[in-house]
């Protein structure tokens, strides 16, 4: 009796399945994003438009429909989420201030608690500016963008009472490290210290080029690690140098 051949199919094998299901599960139609996300998406869209243009012209030099067109939408969708451009002006600003409020904080806590209540002036200023331009040199162009904005912002009324609304708390707490780093420092001396702090910041985030200008390519507006590496060393000696003792003061 003749032995019939072996069937060339064979079963299939437990490795095989999961492989089906995983084909069967690609034919499956994709769960659209429910109107919450669409809507949470379209807002992130929204607010990367005009933070950008807003870097670029500050807030009187955009219009509501500027913002819709490079978003690609039409101007009543700005309408419908934004009663006017001052309030979306204002949401971009708080979008990413309250990130570099919070790590600065935790930075100066853990700052703090690291001195044992014996601050220096460069720890406390490395903990404020290198936390805020780590942000900056991982962040991306929306976190530069965002830094060319808040320098803009730093220099109209509407922007200074931004920052008085977000950074001051953040603010108050170097101050007061500072004055634990310099007990007999005068008040005056640490406030005018930290307002030429602030300004030289607002120049470096505002990266307007002229540094690439004037040294001929050596510096560039936009190399924030090379000033992390420097800032705060320079800050701190002017600090140092501002609260000596001088003629007619004790």
């Amino acid at each position: 009796m003749a032995v019939k051949p072996e069937s060339k199919t064979r079963k299939p094998t437990a490795k095989a399945k999961p492989k089906a299901r995983a084909a069967q599960d690609e034919t499956k139609p994709r769960r659209r994003p429910t109107k919450v996300q669409q809507r949470a998406d379209k807002m992130e869209q929204i607010l990367d438009a005009a933070e950008y243009l807003f870097s670029k012209h500050g807030l009187h030099g955009v219009t509501l429909k500027d913002v819709a067109q490079r978003v690609g939408a039409h101007h009543t969708l700005l309408n419908y989420y934004f009663t006017d451009k001052k309030k979306l002006f204002d949401a971009v600003f708080a979008r990413r201030a309250g990130v570099t409020t919070a790590l600065r904080m935790r930075a100066l806590d853990e700052y703090d608690a690291a001195s044992k209540g014996k601050p220096t002036v460069e720890g406390a200023l490395r903990a404020f500016l290198d936390t805020d331009l780590d942000l900056y040199i991982q962040g991306g162009e929306g976190w530069k963008n965002y830094g060319a904005l808040s320098a803009q912002a730093s220099n109209t009324a509407e922007g200074a009472m931004l920052m008085d609304q977000h950074f001051d708390p953040v603010v108050l707490r170097l101050l007061g490290l500072l004055k634990k780093a310099l007990p007999n420092c005068a008040d005056e001396d640490i406030f005018w210290g930290y307002h030429f702090v602030t300004g030289a910041l607002m120049l470096t985030l505002a990266r307007t080029g002229r540094i690439d200008r004037l040294s001929a390519g050596k510096c560039k507006a936009d190399d924030f690690s090379a000033v992390k590496d420097r800032m705060a060393s320079f800050m701190a000696a002017g600090f140092l140098q501002i609260c000596r003792p001088r003629s007619g003061k004790a």
